[in-house]
């Protein structure tokens, strides 16, 4: 696992409590999808960026 890989994968485990946290306090819908958007894709560049295949 490189350090870029984990980097991501933690950004995007921390916009995901941010989701978490927004929909617990009632904001608004475009914010959470734009953040939850964000997350998933911190998440998948993260995953990608692992060294399983090499």
């Amino acid at each position: 696992m490189n350090g870029l890989a984990t980097i991501l994968i933690v950004f995007g485990l921390f916009l995901l409590g941010g989701v978490y946290s927004f929909v617990k306090q009632g904001m608004g819908k475009s914010l959470i999808t734009l953040l939850s958007i964000a997350a998933a894709m911190c998440l998948v560049a993260g995953v990608l960026r692992l060294d399983y295949w090499s």
